[in-house]
């Protein structure tokens, strides 16, 4: 009886060829457009996790505030730093302060951030080289004029030159390029970590900025369970230092990756929720015209069905019958819908750069999701049809 039904359903919609068509456009859309959009959100969500956990989880970064007496943030120390560095749980810690020059290589000039860091850094930030070396302890000891050197520098300044062991300036003093960093690319905000020129901290604080205090300190705990004990440490540790008895007079801020990571998470997951949702409303819309659709079908068979109620079909059979035609509609709505769903997420993703992640419980989820549609609202038109009275329907014009 369900093959003879499928047949018939499937009949019915070779028979009306466009129509068909028309009504599947709906469920297509809808699904097409919930693959799409949650692979893009996907890939969203995967590009901020890839670049914060390029940083490192167990990453601590110690930051100046302002204290309502003080109004600066000037607050945090080198002698801050050399604290905080001994510290049990302190894996690896670095001191950075950055600002933005003009950079100039012969007759180029490049505007970029030059942060002075330590010889932890490459480390604390993950970082790796592509030639020549990072800047080392004693370089920081002696304040040498050494740098390294990021892939969007080398690019602008040196144009397929070995930038290992030229000259370059900053602020009129002579640096020379000691190593070139492998590419890291865009980070969580946008920015370009590429473009960047490190040289030791104590060179930019006393030759470059002239300044005495940090921008920032990078700390690395020694695994991820001790990260929060850590904090606690510090914030005790600076606290002491700075005659801080008021917790809310606190002239300092700590960043826990950890905490960035798991709140950015929340918040790329409830973005790709609320993109599958708005799609979702594509199906449903979808739905209503399939049920349009089977009424229309309904009142167009009144006659076949009467026929077919006098010929001793029974109420379930002419349910079955319509039923099917609805879920055969949206069966084929759906599964061309994930074809286009994919599609669209590949073209986004070449055309515009961004990461897009097909997710397969997405594509079960949505094509299931169509399936019960159909099934849904082709209910109202199949009992339609078989509560029709044979009698009436055989004299229906």
């Amino acid at each position: 009886m369900y093959k003879e039904s499928f047949l018939m359903a499937w009949a019915s919609l070779i028979a009306n060829k466009m129509r068909s068509i028309l009504t599947m456009l709906g469920i297509i859309i809808g699904v097409a457009a919930v693959i799409a959009l949650v692979s893009i959100g996907n890939g969203v969500k995967q590009d901020i996790q890839n670049s914060i956990s390029s940083l490192g989880s167990n990453l601590l970064m110690v930051m100046p505030g302002v204290r309502p007496s003080q109004g600066s943030m000037k607050s945090l120390k080198v002698s801050d730093y050399q604290a905080i560095s001994k510290l049990d749980g302190v894996k690896a810690a670095s001191p950075y302060t950055a600002n933005s020059y003009v950079t100039i290589y012969q007759s180029k000039n490049w505007t970029t951030t030059v942060s002075g860091v330590s010889s932890n850094f490459q480390d604390v930030n993950n970082w790796t080289m592509a030639e020549g070396r990072f800047i080392s302890s004693k370089n920081v000891e002696n304040r040498e004029r050494v740098a390294v050197v990021g892939q969007t520098v080398v690019k602008n300044l040196f144009a397929g030159e070995d930038p290992v062991g030229k000259e370059i300036r900053v602020k009129n003093i002579p640096f020379r390029v000691i190593g070139v960093l492998n590419s890291k690319g865009n980070g969580t905000m946008g920015n370009d970590q590429d473009d960047v020129i490190f040289i030791p901290y104590t060179t930019a604080m006393e030759r470059v900025e002239g300044v005495d205090y940090l921008r920032m300190v990078y700390v690395v705990a020694s695994d991820d369970n001790g990260i929060d004990r850590l904090q606690s440490d510090i914030e005790n540790l600076l606290r002491v230092r700075h005659s801080i008895k008021d917790t809310n007079l606190d002239d300092f801020n700590i960043q826990n990756m950890k905490s960035i990571m798991e709140t950015m998470e929340q918040t790329t997951g409830t973005l790709t929720l609320f993109l599958g949702a708005v799609a979702a409303i594509s199906l449903v819309v979808g739905g209503i015209g399939i049920m349009n659709i089977m009424l229309v079908s309904v009142t167009e068979r009144t006659r076949e069905i009467g026929i077919r109620k006098a010929l001793g079909a029974t109420y379930f059979v002419i349910v079955t019958q319509f039923l099917i035609e609805a879920v055969v509609i949206s069966l084929m709505g759906g599964l061309i819908g994930i074809a286009l769903g994919i599609g669209a997420s590949k073209l986004i993703g070449l055309a515009s750069g961004m990461s897009t992640v097909i997710s397969v419980p997405t594509i079960v989820l949505s094509f299931a999701f169509s399936m019960a549609i159909g099934l849904v609202f082709g209910i109202y038109p199949a009992r339609k049809a078989a509560k029709l009275n044979p009698i009436d329907a055989l004299h229906y014009e």
